[in-house]
């Protein structure tokens, strides 16, 4: 496993933004582990957030032209993502993001930053339902510009009311790759080489043998 897996799950324990203990999620499940991705909200910790985006990135060998923020957590994200790519990878890659209403003066229209064109990358923090996702891939195609694929931080592996993942079904039905920095079985495996979270491991593993997509 690539270390800066690790690095990102001990970040986000250390930032709160990963925690243990029993979370009631909108699904109504009891889940052991919670992942609130709004609680990087300081410039150091969206500049590290955006290091690992960068890096999960560069790692996965994906082409791709720009990079794409649905609003409104994803325009952070974005920005993060295209300032680390520049300063950590040599890659000046132009960013957009959307405005959940358009403007009706000045340059109007719902789109912010560079014009969409060629691939695009979206920068998301979690798909749990797609609906972000889809709504962007419309809003991409409607400038004339194709999907490359979605960026996320963590990847929980859970099925929906199906037998596939938010994750899987987002792959399957658009044809393009998802990218999390981690996923629900990197963090098992950060646990059990840790060895100090033998409690919340076993009420994961058992959690994933009961929703694991």
């Amino acid at each position: 496993m690539h270390a800066y897996k690790y690095d990102f799950l001990r970040f986000a324990l250390k930032r709160n933004v990963l925690r243990f203990g029993e979370f009631t999620l909108k699904s109504g499940r009891i889940s052991p582990y919670f992942f609130n991705a709004g609680l990087f909200n300081t410039g150091a910790s969206v500049a590290a957030l955006g290091r690992y985006y960068a890096q999960s990135i560069s790692t996965s060998g994906i082409g791709f032209d720009m990079l794409y923020g649905p609003a409104y957590k994803g325009i952070p994200l974005a920005t993060a993502t295209a300032i680390a790519l520049s300063d950590e990878h040599h890659r000046d890659i132009p960013f957009a993001f959307n405005r959940k209403e358009a403007k009706d003066h000045g340059e109007g229209g719902v789109i912010v930053g560079a014009p969409l064109q060629g691939r695009v990358l979206i920068i998301d923090d979690v798909i749990s339902a797609g609906t972000s996702v889809r709504e962007s891939v419309d809003l991409i195609h409607g400038a004339g510009a194709s999907l490359a694929g979605v960026a996320i931080a963590l990847d929980r592996k859970e099925r929906g009311s199906g037998n596939s993942s938010a994750v899987q079904q987002v792959e399957s039905e658009l044809g393009v790759p998802v990218i999390p920095i981690a996923d629900l079985e990197d963090l098992i495996a950060w646990l059990e080489e840790m060895g100090d979270y033998q409690q919340e491991l076993e009420a994961i593993r058992d959690y994933r043998g009961r929703y694991g997509a």
